[in-house]
């Protein structure tokens, strides 16, 4: 097999719009949290979702020692916070929700962030190993939608809002 250009790569893999999602844990200085886009669901029975951090991100020693994390998902105006928590100079601990409104989670006691589309509470089910990122998979301990129901989308390097549903779909 042919060596693949990291770049190529990446630019093909932007072409794929994601929802962006803020991950949360508590350290010993307080609450953390990272944004990402890698953010989806895996099972109805037991209810699992999943999350893909970095091996050398942060938030990743704290979310395993601790065993649980919340995950956010942004809504279509949290692009500042979308951005902050993605920025490796945020501030640590409470400093860096400063902005945000938030509030534990009823599970965990890790942030979730109150304007965004929907939260999640989870303790840690599993984690994989995957090349230079681990999979973490959580167990869904509690969840609510938020009032904000148009979510924060990426695509092609930078933030979308979706205009209107193309189709309604039935659940």
């Amino acid at each position: 097999m042919s060596e693949i250009d990291a770049q190529l790569f990446r630019r093909a893999a932007a072409r794929f719009a994601t929802g962006v999602t803020v991950v949360t844990t508590r350290t010993d200085d307080g609450p953390f949290g990272m944004t990402a886009n890698s953010f989806t669901t895996v099972s109805l029975d037991p209810r699992l979702i999943l999350v893909c951090v970095g091996e050398r991100a942060r938030i990743r020693e704290h979310l395993l020692r601790t065993g649980t994390f919340a995950v956010t998902v942004l809504s279509a105006g949290q692009q500042d916070a979308a951005r902050r928590f993605a920025d490796p100079a945020r501030p640590a601990g409470a400093a860096a929700f400063a902005d945000d409104a938030w509030a534990p989670g009823p599970a965990t006691g890790n942030p979730v962030l109150l304007d965004g589309s929907a939260w999640f509470d989870c303790a840690v089910h599993d984690v994989h190993a995957a090349g230079d990122h681990s999979i973490v998979v959580g167990e869904v301990r509690a969840l609510s939608p938020l009032d904000a129901e148009q979510p924060l989308l990426f695509a092609g390097g930078r933030f979308l809002t979706a205009v209107r549903p193309a189709l309604e779909v039935s659940a």
